[in-house]
């Protein structure tokens, strides 16, 4: 594996030199100075999730920290993003997010979400290497911004993959001219789209998830194909996906007793297949995912290598009532049995959710969504035992584009 990364960079690195994609080459005054192609651009999503609350117990760590008892108004995300085609085959993005935990007690610290540049190996930009943090190509819904989709949160089954979606890592993305421009108008049309990341990509990150350090000597591997195609009027696009590694508890993750093997680390294998049905007006859009992965076992008081699965279905209906007012009626219903490695013990889940919503946008700046829970969750780890709750809840947000 390490002969492999060292060959990869070695020829990103001749390439390079050989296009003149780095160097002190005489600057061509009609060009664009690499400043002059830097965008802004961000958005704010603020929350109320108290409204006829059944149950305060109910609670989604990996959803929203404000659900249930104490919460309250919440910053759920304040994002500010710097992106850039700085040269013909340069390309950078770097998205912090203002709305971050530092503690229990501590809100709205500044987090690096994603760092990376793309370096096109061709130029069309066809074929690309991505270096830094960025996304983990797995999952259509783990693609998809929150600034697009439609549920306040992505769905428990595939999430519980990559916290925050995103680590550190190295990927190759291969996508036609033609499908690119494919990617960016399903986005900028506002058809819910997942935003470009190949028609086929495959790459090795730590596996520790974003923002945490490596803790072993295995990287992750992951593989992703899709393809979105026109059908008469209407745009589909099927996918599959897959990655394999070896994931590593710090201690801070553990509950003092909780029984665990010696070495912290565990297998963390998936493969999802995904389709999605664009909105014209009508949409759909379902994933679903198995395979193994650390999870609590209760009877044994310890964390084990256990099998997981779960999916969801999205419906979503999109009505035009103006130039720029959209209405977006949605309903989803998912379910997930499998551990959280991310979450303290690997806590272990079961969960039966519907949502019923819908988004409105008056103007491109401004949405708001509505969206009532039904929802049976169990959740279990360590300290938590026969921990089974239920309960319904209006949920609405309020978010800024700009």
């Amino acid at each position: 594996m390490k002969y492999l990364i060292h060959i990869i960079i070695l020829a990103v690195f001749n390439f390079c030199i050989e296009n003149e994609v780095v160097g002190q080459g005489k600057p061509d005054p009609k060009v664009p100075k690499w400043y002059e192609s830097i965008s802004i651009r961000g958005y704010v999503q603020a929350r109320y999730n108290r409204l006829f609350e059944t149950n305060p117990q109910l609670k989604c760590e990996q959803c929203d920290r404000s659900w249930g008892d104490n919460g309250g108004f919440f910053l759920r995300r304040l994002r500010v993003i710097l992106f850039g085609q700085i040269s013909e085959r340069v390309y950078f993005y770097i998205q912090p997010d203002f709305a971050s935990n530092a503690s229990a007690t501590s809100q709205h610290f500044g987090q690096i979400r994603d760092a990376y540049f793309d370096l096109g190996l061709d130029k069309n930009n066809s074929f690309r290497v991505r270096i830094g943090q960025s996304k983990i190509p797995y999952g259509f819904e783990n693609m998809q911004s929150s600034q697009n989709r439609l549920p306040l949160d992505r769905a428990d089954a595939l999430n519980s993959a990559v916290t925050n979606e995103r680590d550190l890592g190295a990927f190759f993305y291969w996508a036609t001219p033609e499908k690119r421009k494919l990617f960016a108008s399903l986005v900028r049309d506002g058809l819910k789209g997942s935003g470009d990341y190949g028609l086929f990509g495959f790459g090795l990150y730590n596996g520790q998830t974003a923002n945490r350090p490596e803790l072993n000597n295995n990287l992750h591997k992951v593989v992703r194909f899709t393809w979105p195609f026109e059908l008469g009027d209407q745009i589909l696009e099927p996918g599959l996906q897959a990655y394999s590694g070896k994931y590593t508890f710090s201690r801070d993750q553990l509950s003092a007793g909780v029984k665990v093997n010696p070495t912290l680390t565990y297998a963390d294998q998936r493969v999802a297949t995904s389709f999605t049905l664009y909105p014209k007006p009508f949409g759909i859009q379902a994933e679903y995912n198995i395979g193994r992965g650390p999870q609590f076992d209760k009877r044994l008081d310890s964390i084990s290598t256990q099998s997981l699965s779960g999916g969801y279905v999205t419906l979503s209906y999109l009505k035009k009532l103006g130039k720029d007012k959209v209405l977006i009626p949605f309903t989803r219903y998912q379910v997930y049995e499998g551990g959280k490695k991310h979450e303290l013990d690997a806590r272990s889940y079961a969960v039966r959710e519907l949502e019923i919503g819908a988004e409105w946008q008056p103007v491109r700046q401004f949405e708001l969504v509505v969206m009532y829970t039904i929802s049976k969750r169990r959740f279990e780890d360590f300290i938590r035992q026969e921990n089974i709750q239920q309960g319904r809840l209006l949920r609405i947000q309020a978010q800024i584009n700009f």
